[in-house]
């Protein structure tokens, strides 16, 4: 997990225009929830990780495939920050025929990454 895109603008786009595979996805998600990879004992290091998804989650989640693994990570997103997929990035949305679970689950990571960025530079 070491070779994650930088969390800008253009690499979440290309997370909402599928130019970045599920896999990436997931890890870039998960480093920022404190997951790391300890290919020394084959094991995840958790220390970092908040104690609510530490408990439920002792491994990271497929946030992708896992409808309730990305309800958990909607639900955690402040309410002030729900909106900043249109507010930062300008995203309206997919239209009718692209709303299908897996999509509309990468849109939900990409909102969480934005909050997240947002709250770790207000500090």
């Amino acid at each position: 997990m070491t070779d994650l895109p930088p969390l800008t603008n253009d690499t979440l786009w290309a997370i909402l225009t599928d130019q970045i595979d599920d896999t990436t996805v997931n890890q870039l998600v998960w480093h920022c929830l404190g997951y790391r990879y300890e290919a020394a004992t084959a094991a995840w290091d958790t220390t970092a990780v908040a104690a609510e998804w530490r408990k439920e989650y002792p491994t990271p989640p497929d946030l992708i495939a896992s409808r309730p693994a990305i309800v958990k990570l909607t639900r955690s997103i402040p309410k002030e920050h729900k909106q900043l997929l249109k507010e930062e990035l300008g995203f309206a949305g997919y239209k009718v025929d692209e709303l299908v679970p897996r999509k509309t689950r990468r849109a939900t990571a990409v909102n969480w990454l934005l909050s997240y960025r947002k709250q770790t530079a207000e500090g």
